[in-house]
């Protein structure tokens, strides 16, 4: 497997050169990017080609793979929102984060297939809006070689392995699958029980810890420092033949921020290890 990191929890006005240069020294694979708002650092809405181009250059100078593309913006577009204006521009900002990822190489998007809001008339509603967005954007992903991978997230949907499931297979292409995010399950499930139902389907991991008694987002914690009983899900992820990123999705400290990025690398080697190297 390859030790990944977000490039979330890097500080946020640093120069994506030092962001690279941070990443190979701690010893990462790979560094996940984040589709932005137009101006911010790194990859974003207002991306030329040429802009795209030379963010590949520093990952290749550096050693570093980019395999996925995240996105903060779906909270505000839901692809299952009740207005068709919502919808669409989310759909626009899902096409370009398609593009963008191929430009850089990478074989993986991030996404969110909906939100169940108190907007909502009924569940079915929402996964039959989400179904006909996601839907349409499927062309596109398959002409461009880009998997688009849906993640648990506390949205109120898609709420058991099976769900996911099938969830996924009912689209019927290759080109979907799912980003399984293992501390967001663990409010209400078992993340080493997810992974072997949703097998194959499973295109990226996402690691974080999260305490049970806590029971909200402040639960969150740092890597084996929470209740994930990671023996099981390490060993659960090999049985079914993963090995590509295990990208972690920690935030900064709040003093000494940069630190994070260090002190993960070494969490995650003993993840992927058995022990710290």
């Amino acid at each position: 497997m390859l030790k990944s990191i977000n490039h979330w929890t890097f500080p946020k006005d640093m120069p994506m050169e030092s962001v690279f240069e941070h990443a190979r020294l701690a010893g990462y694979d790979a560094l996940e990017l984040n589709l932005g708002q137009a101006g911010a650092i790194g990859p974003n809405l207002a991306s030329t080609t040429t802009e795209l181009a030379a963010i590949k250059r520093m990952a290749e100078s550096n050693g570093i793979l980019l395999r996925s593309l995240s996105c903060g913006l779906m909270w505000d577009h839901s692809l299952s929102a009740p207005q068709p204006e919502v919808r669409r521009r989310g759909q626009e900002i899902v096409s370009k984060q398609l593009e963008a990822a191929h430009e850089l190489g990478m074989d993986t998007i991030l996404t969110v297939a909906g939100y169940c809001t108190d907007d909502d008339t009924s569940y079915e509603l929402l996964e039959t809006r989400s179904r006909e967005t996601l839907g349409n954007l499927l062309p596109h992903a398959e002409r461009l070689g880009v998997t688009i991978a849906i993640e648990n997230v506390w949205s109120k949907f898609l709420l058991s392995p099976t769900e996911m499931a099938g969830y996924v297979d009912g689209f019927g292409s290759s080109s979907i699958g799912v980003y399984f995010d293992i501390g967001n399950v663990m409010l209400y499930g078992h993340p080493e029980q997810w992974i072997r139902i949703l097998g194959s389907r499973i295109r990226k991991i996402h690691v974080k810890d999260f305490r049970r008694a806590v029971g909200n987002g402040q639960g969150f914690v740092p890597l084996l420092a929470g209740d994930v009983k990671w023996p099981l899900v390490m060993k659960a992820l090999r049985d079914i033949g993963y090995t590509d990123t295990i990208t972690a999705e920690v935030g900064a400290y709040s003093s000494y921020p940069l630190q994070a990025v260090y002190d993960t690398a070494r969490h995650l080697d003993v993840l992927i290890h058995g022990e710290p190297r």
